[in-house]
């Protein structure tokens, strides 16, 4: 019998967990299922460090980084407004400091890392089918990619996550408008800033699980945002 890989297993948890709690929140106990939230966010981050290839010093400075600048940004937010918009946090995502759940900072660990990862992969693949002798512009190309297409795609991921979010009590707004185009702004900002981090940090991308994750994640909301009440 052929033993499975460490991508093949992560993402095997990874499923049965979303697909565990998709079916809980939508048919079963939505409260308890909500309130592991913060469980699953951590089970995804430990998987997302046991399946990366190579890790290094340089790997896990740039998790604590991406962790204490994505806190921060979260708490200057909440506690004053400047960025992203008016809005505050429940109680779903655990204990606070400055009024921002701590687990805050590693779901922008777990955003960025599956959003850079992502498109590094998809440009590595299409620079291996150009012809030779372009690797000064394939090298600018990937890093423009992974910056502006990777914060484009986190946003699109934020944006298919707001609206569950706000049901879900992971936050809400005060806008009275709904979900603020500022927001959206502000994560793109953000996301590039933390990609570019991503990409120039000296440690191994390649990492097929966090696509996986993104996907598991993407579709967990996408059904969530189409049937949750």
């Amino acid at each position: 019998m052929k033993q499975l890989s460490k991508f093949q297993v992560a993402t095997a948890i990874a499923i049965f967990f979303h697909l565990v709690g998709l079916v809980g929140i939508l048919f079963l106990d939505k409260e308890f299922f909500i309130s592991a939230t913060p469980l699953n966010l951590l089970l995804s981050f430990a998987l997302l460090v046991w399946t990366q290839q190579g890790k290094n010093s340089y790997f896990f400075a740039f998790l604590a980084l991406v962790f204490c600048i994505g806190f921060a940004v979260e708490a200057i937010g909440v506690n004053t407004g400047q960025l992203f918009g008016d809005y505050s946090y429940g109680t779903v995502l655990g204990p606070k400091w400055q009024h921002a759940p701590l687990v805050i900072g590693i779901n922008w660990i777990i955003v960025i890392c599956c959003c850079g990862i992502t498109t590094h992969t998809m440009i590595t693949q299409a620079a291996a089918n150009l012809p030779t002798g372009t690797g000064g512009k394939i090298s600018g190309l990937r890093a423009l990619s992974v910056i502006v297409d990777g914060a484009t795609l986190a946003v699109i991921f934020d944006w298919l996550m707001e609206p569950v979010a706000v049901k879900l009590g992971f936050w809400t707004w005060h806008s009275g408008a709904g979900i603020p185009t500022y927001n959206y702004f502000c994560w793109f900002i953000i996301s590039a800033v933390l990609l570019t981090l991503f990409h120039f940090a000296r440690f191994s991308k390649p990492n097929k699980f966090a696509i996986n994750l993104l996907l598991i994640q993407s579709m967990f909301f996408l059904i969530l945002r189409t049937f949750l009440p």
